[in-house]
């Protein structure tokens, strides 16, 4: 990537930023400094305050609207006002997930049906319902981009119905990828290695997952959001123009490991 600013001219959505330490957050940023326009979404009242004041580091008008990805008729509304701001969506982020806490905790058989729907719902299908009503705005194709976890490939402890909704989110990335390629556009999952977020706060023993990183990760670590935002950057330019359907693992090399 020569160009100093990749993504100059595009504009971008962002789902996902709950605060400075989220993944979005990371990506969004990364995105801005090679140059795009961004949109951002935020989850319900508690977190608008701080959507607005990260979104407000790059200019007081930059536009954020709420948007329950699990509600079509919310999801719709946030389109609406985004073709408002432009006739051209380049970029989409995905990095939204949720699992009961309960679930998260106890073994994977304990899973209620309640909790393997909402998972689903929230962590994958909403990828689906983002793209359905993106892909209008991508007349010049672009990039859409998930986030996703190992866990969605080798059982992980106390990951449980989130590593099961991650590979439906994987999986819907590949079909995805098969149905907007003839569009030019690019879906891709990027599969970080264990970050502390707010998410991360829900896992039980999360600690010991990023040790068993440290020690055995080739790199002996996991990532950190900074490259985990010029990840973002590579796949959304034309570095990446003939990459789509993928999962890039960001993880310190660990998933090339089997002990």
């Amino acid at each position: 990537m020569s160009d100093a600013k990749p993504l100059a001219g595009k504009t971008g959505v962002v789902f996902g930023v709950a605060n400075k330490r989220s993944i979005a957050w990371a990506i969004a940023q990364a995105w801005a400094e090679a140059g795009a326009s961004l949109i951002f979404n935020f989850q319900g009242e508690r977190l608008k305050r701080n959507v607005e004041q990260l979104a407000g580091t790059f200019g007081a008008d930059v536009p954020l609207y709420p948007c329950d990805v699990s509600s079509d008729e919310q999801i719709d509304s946030f389109f609406e006002k985004v073709a408002s701001h432009t006739d051209k969506l380049d970029l989409l982020l995905h990095s939204v997930a949720y699992a009961p806490k309960e679930a998260l905790e106890g073994d994977f058989l304990s899973t209620t049906r309640e909790a393997f729907r909402t998972s689903h719902d929230i962590s994958a299908y909403s990828l689906v319902a983002l793209a359905q009503r993106a892909v209008p705005l991508m007349t010049g194709g672009g990039s859409i981009i998930a986030m996703s976890y190992y866990g969605a490939a080798k059982v992980v402890p106390h990951y449980n119905v989130m590593g099961v909704a991650k590979a439906s989110l994987e999986a819907s990335t590949r079909y995805l990828a098969a149905d907007l390629g003839p569009r030019q556009i690019r879906v891709n999952c990027i599969s970080a290695g264990p970050v502390q977020t707010l998410a991360a706060r829900g896992i039980a023993d999360f600690s010991t997952m990023l040790n068993h990183y440290r020690e055995h990760a080739p790199l002996r670590r996991s990532c950190e959001p900074a490259e985990l935002g010029q990840t973002g950057v590579f796949l959304a330019s034309d570095g990446a123009a003939a990459m789509t359907g993928q999962t890039l693992y960001v993880d310190g090399g660990y998933q090339i490991m089997a002990m």
